[in-house]
């Protein structure tokens, strides 16, 4: 099964937690699972925090992107449009709200679990949850709205993005 972020446009897969065309991200990837989404992620020894222990602007990250591709999912569901090559709404996180309730361990996969709280014109809510071994390690809330194509038009100033710098 194809992810929402392989039907995102070139120009909006360069993003370090979710971008497919950033070869030195997270490149994640997020589907349905019933009405919830499911994002799944291993970190490596360098995304320590403490020695075992996942860095937790790494587990911020896996949340908002997780949160913004479930945010995708959901704004094509709802515009009943049926993904093909490059077609997916693409969204921005507005809000980020993040809860850390326990470590999280390095050297296991990580499961990022979404539900959709609110759909509203543009405007998407997502809660999820990092799940390591079978317990919730973090919680958190994103708010997403969905992008025009000509997003990077409006607000880059600056030369195309070169990954290989």
């Amino acid at each position: 099964m194809k992810a929402i972020q392989d039907f995102y446009p070139g120009h909006f897969s360069y993003c370090y937690g979710c971008g497919r065309l950033n070869e030195h991200g997270y490149q994640l990837k997020t589907v349905w699972d019933g009405d919830e989404t499911v994002s799944r992620f291993t970190p490596q020894p360098y995304h320590t925090a403490l020695p075992g222990f996942v860095y937790g602007g790494l587990l911020a990250s896996l949340i908002d992107c997780h949160g913004t591709g479930s945010a995708s999912l959901a704004l094509a569901r709802e515009q009943n449009l049926e993904l093909a090559e490059f077609n997916a709404p693409r969204c921005v996180t507005a809000a980020l709200h993040i809860n850390y309730q326990k470590p999280t361990p390095i050297g296991c996969e990580l499961e990022i679990r979404g539900i959709i709280k609110e759909v509203k014109g543009r405007k998407v809510i997502t809660e999820a949850c990092v799940i390591a071994n079978g317990e919730v390690t973090v919680t958190g809330e994103v708010i997403a709205i969905q992008v025009g194509d000509d997003f990077l038009l409006r607000n880059n100033h600056n030369q195309p993005n070169n990954l290989s710098k």
